[in-house]
Formats: structure tokens, C-alpha cells, sequence
């Protein structure tokens, strides 16, 4: 379906208590998924996250972690029962589920079909799963403003800390933390094509999708300005870690859906991005690789050919790539590939675009009008990119924070390790309209919006209508006081006088949405009615 699939973004934020640098994250973190909980759902009770299905150590390449040898950072399930087979609300004994309750996590599912937890010391917002890539950004920006929501709830509560959150992936100290994206993707094509004929677009696709940072090497112990703060991050071509020895390509195979008909992609190398056009061209560009990879296994013959100038980009050296592209600011620094030839990361990016065209080209049917945008975007871009990257400002976050910062040093005549300019990388992200940069060229009409503030205020209240975070959404929203727990691919009710929990199992990311549930949601007084209605 081109752009069209299951796709979402988890946000990390980096968080600070102002004028208390040693302040414990992971207990600001709490406050602020608490405060937001406290005032935002108060009567709708609080659910918790329902692990059943999540399996953090299952490796893509066919194999399983042992729980001795993984890190402490992989294990991010916690004790399950077992799963219930078939898609009717099946009975869960609650002594089940009370062993495996965690009372001390900090976790909301919001009405919007998103989670807002704490993960690894920082506050998360996971966004509900969306089928395109301009609603990706709405439901992105809709996170903005629930930390947003959060910040102003705790600045007006003295007994509680005054927190700072920045959309960002870097905390000047040599710590990352992660803005990861998640695709659904065929569970027919072969891991390893997967990776092979990703790598070199992820390696590459910083020249567009870098949100840009002051300093190089992960401390920032050298001078200097770079496109991306993941790449000096990148440690490993593949990989099941997530918080050392980052890969380019993540292997956790923990689909969230029926494992026999998809895997979920789970990509780690992507930077925050304020910039709507950023996040748009970051979900909608590897969308379209991930289709052409997808026609090509099925055997599509414009597919097949395509694909074929896509193999020959291969890189010699992809982790030393990653650093090598994000440290050239001129864009022209060629990469060795496997077959020994050189290309810049724009000209690799340029046969991706002139092999997703010629695929769509030869495939009936296959664009529809957000695919043709975003594809005449990316084309635009490289090229624009490349006779003059200056006009990108609009579209490119990199772009607009080197002439924002090369005019501090100017004007101020600064060098590139002065404090002042991390300052302002910093204060570029922050949520806060009247302290974050970015807000301020929004004022100025200095970049691109693609979608309005009604549209986003919106999405922080509602759930997108064409996936089953609706089902989700509207359940919380509706019988919020009757679930007891809830995961991407479940709701576990607990109606009172039923003999035992209901978990409503919703293996099918594309079912659950308005148009399936929609009328039967609105005919269901209460949750033991739906449940009736759905055959429990």
C-alpha cells in the first residue's frame, strides 16, 4: 500500500529539574506521567500495561536471548500469563493478573490510543498506531503537547518539581536516548533482505531527516556541528540492544500483532524532529523502501527490476558511514560501497528515489496522492539539497538550526565549543512555546506545517480512526473504569460481578477501527454490553 501501513513513533524526552543538574531523572520522569494521569484521567481509572505479548529478547535472525545473559536495559516486559488463543474476549483469572501487576510503574493509555510512561529515566510517549505518515506527525505533535500539558500542570504546583522536557536524543554528557520508529512489514520477506537493502537508506537519510547537534563524538568532546544526534551513537550494523552497541538495524522481533502475517521493524537510528516536513519525509520515505522490498518478495516485475539497482548500494563500511555522513556538512564526502564504488549519501538516497519511481511507474494502481508527495518531496530535496541546502531551512531541521547558529557566531563571533551555542541546541527542542526556539520560527512562518493546531489539539484527546488504537482509545475513554489493563494488541476488562477478567485479544493492527467497532461502541451502554456484543 506505498506510504499506507501500520506505523508509529515512541518518543523518549529529555528531562531536567532547572537549577538541580543532579536531580533523579527517573523521579521527575514519574511526575511528570503521574501529574499528567492524576488530572487527565481522574475518573477513568488506571490501567496497566498488559506485557502478555511482549517478548523483548526474541531476535529476529532466529534466535532467543537467555534472560541471564541480557542486559538490564532489554528487559522491558515483566512476568506474563498465558495468552489466550483466538479474537473473542477470552477469561483471564484476576489472581493472574495481580502477579503480574507492577503498582510502582508510572504508565497512562491515553484516549488517543498512546502510552505515556517511564522508560529508562526519561518520560515516553509511544503514539498510537497510525496508516500514514502525515498522521504520524499529527499524533507525534499530539505527544508535544501532552508533555506540554505536563510541564505547565507541575510549574503550577509548588509542592511538586518544576521539570523541563526537550525533544531531543542527546544530553551533552555522553547519554543518548532514543525517538524510535515502528513499521509493519510482511512477515513473507526475508530478515536479512530486510536488512541489506535498509541499511544503506537509514546509513543516508540523515541529509534530510537530522534534526541537527552541536558537537562531535558522543560527549561532544570535539568541536564542531554535525546533521544527526544518533549517528556518533551507532555502534553495530545489527543488533538486539537498544541502549549499547546501538545497530543501524534493530532485531527485536516483538510484533505486536500476528506474528505468521508481519514482523515489526523497529528502527532506532532516527532523531526527534520538531519539523513536521522532517517527520513526514522520515516515516513516508522508509515506507516507500519498505513497499518496494515488500513488491519485489512478492515477485511484482517493476518491483524485481527496481530492487536490483537498490542491492548494488551496499556499503563497505556502515557504522563508519553513519559518523562519516553525519559529520559533512558539505554533503559531499563519497562512501565506499561494496562493489568499490564511491557515491555521496545524496546520490545513494537518488537511487532509492529512481527505484521506488520506476516501481511505482510499473505497478497499476500503486500511488495515490500522499505517495506522490512524498516521493516529489524527497526528489526535491536531494536535489535542492545539492545546489543549494540554504533553501531547505523550511523542511530540513539541520538545515534551519546551522543558519540560526552560524548567525549566533557571527554576529557574536563564536567558536563552535562556546557554551553558548549547546545552550541554544538545547533550548531548540523545548516543549514550551514561549522558551523553545523552534516555536519561535513557527511564529515567524519560518518553517512548513502540515497540519493545524486544531488538528493536533485534537489528537490528544482522540485516537486515529483507522486502526484498532481506536478500539483502544474509546474503550479507555468510554469504560475506562471497567479495563483493567491494556496493551497495543489487547484490553483486558474487569466488569464488576463477572466471574473472572475479559481480555479482548486485537491481533489485527487494521481491525478495531470505526468502521468495525464504531456503531457497536455506540450501541453498548457499558463494557459488559460491548462484551456481549463482541461474543464474550
Amino acid at each position: 500500500m506505498t506510504v499506507r501501513r501500520v506505523m508509529g513513533i515512541e518518543t523518549e524526552y529529555g528531562v531536567l529539574q532547572p537549577g538541580r543538574p543532579m536531580a533523579n531523572p527517573m523521579l521527575l520522569s514519574s511526575h511528570v506521567v503521574a501529574v499528567h494521569a492524576a488530572a487527565r484521567e481522574a475518573g477513568r481509572g488506571r490501567a496497566r500495561w498488559d506485557y502478555d505479548d511482549e517478548d523483548p529478547l526474541h531476535d529476529a535472525r532466529g534466535f532467543h536471548l537467555q534472560r541471564a545473559s541480557a542486559h538490564p536495559s532489554l528487559l522491558t516486559d515483566s512476568p506474563t500469563v498465558p495468552a489466550p488463543s483466538g479474537d473473542a474476549p477470552q477469561e483471564l483469572p484476576r489472581s493472574d493478573v495481580e502477579e503480574y501487576e507492577d503498582p510502582g510503574a508510572a504508565n497512562v493509555i491515553l484516549t488517543n490510543g498512546a502510552r505515556l510512561y517511564v522508560d529508562h529515566a526519561h518520560p515516553e510517549y509511544s503514539s498510537p498506531e497510525v496508516t500514514n505518515p502525515l498522521d504520524a506527525v499529527r499524533w507525534d505533535r499530539a505527544g508535544e503537547l501532552v508533555m506540554l500539558d505536563s510541564v505547565r500542570m507541575l510549574a503550577s504546583n509548588p509542592a511538586l518539581p518544576d521539570v523541563s522536557l526537550y525533544k531531543n536524543n542527546v544530553d551533552g554528557k555522553g547519554a543518548t536516548y532514543g525517538t524510535h520508529e515502528n513499521y509493519l512489514v510482511d512477515r513473507a520477506v526475508p530478515f536479512g533482505d530486510l536488512v541489506a537493502r535498509l541499511t544503506p537508506f537509514l546509513v543516508t537519510r540523515q541529509v534530510f531527516t537530522g534534526a541537527g547537534r552541536v558537537g562531535l563524538g558522543q560527549r561532544g568532546e570535539h568541536p564542531g556541528f554535525q546533521l544527526s544526534q544518533r549517528a556518533d551513537y551507532m555502534e553495530a550494523e545489527v543488533g538486539l540492544e537498544t541502549t549499547l552497541r546501538r545497530p543501524i538495524v534493530n532485531t527485536r522481533d516483538e510484533p505486536h500483532a500476528d506474528p505468521t502475517r508481519w514482523r515489526r521493524l523497529h528502527v532506532i537510528i532516527g532523531d526527534a524532529t520538531m519539523l513536521e516536513v522532517a517527520t513526514y519525509l522520515r516515516l513516508g520515505t522508509a515506507a516507500l523502501v519498505l513497499w518496494l522490498v515488500e513488491q519485489a518478495e512478492a515477485g511484482v516485475p517493476a518491483a524485481c527490476r527496481a530492487v536490483r539497482a537498490v542491492d548494488r548500494l551496499a556499503l563497505r563500511d556502515p557504522v563508519g558511514a553513519v559518523h562519516a555522513v553525519s559529520h559533512d556538512l558539505t554533503l559531499t564526502e563519497r562512501l565506499e560501497l561494496a562493489d568499490g564504488r564511491r557515491l555521496t549519501a545524496l546520490e545513494v538516497q537518488g537511487e532509492y528515489v529512481a527505484a521506488v519511481r520506476a516501481a511505482l511507474d510499473g505497478t497499476e494502481g500503486a500511488s495515490d496522492a500522499q505517495t506522490l508527495d512524498v516521493l516529489d518531496r524527497w526528489e526535491s530535496l536531494l536535489h535542492r539539497l545539492a545546489d543549494e541546502p540554504a533553501s531547505c531551512a523550511r523542511e530540513v531541521e539541520w538545515v534551519a538550526k546551522l543558519r540560526l547558529l552560524d548567525g549566533m557566531r557571527r554576529r557574536d563571533h563564536l567558536a563552535w565549543d562556546h557554551p553558548r551555542l549547546a545552550a541554544v541546541d538545547l533550548q531548540w527542542s523545548d516543549v514550551r512555546p514561549e522558551r523553545g526556539l523552534y516555536h519561535r520560527l513557527v511564529a515567524a512562518d519560518a518553517v512548513e506545517r502540515l497540519v493545524t493546531p486544531e488538528q493536533v489539539q485534537d489528537a490528544v484527546v482522540h485516537a486515529p480512526q483507522d486502526t484498532r488504537a481506536y478500539f483502544r482509545g474509546e474503550a479507555v475513554a468510554r469504560f475506562g473504569t471497567q479495563i483493567s489493563a491494556a496493551s497495543w494488541d489487547s484490553v483486558v476488562f474487569d466488569v464488576p460481578g463477572a466471574r473472572a477478567l475479559q481480555r479482548v485479544p486485537m491481533r489485527d493492527p487494521l481491525r478495531g477501527t470505526r468502521a468495525h467497532v464504531g456503531d457497536l461502541l455506540d450501541a453498548s451502554p457499558d463494557a459488559r454490553a460491548l462484551l456481549a456484543a463482541l461474543g464474550g
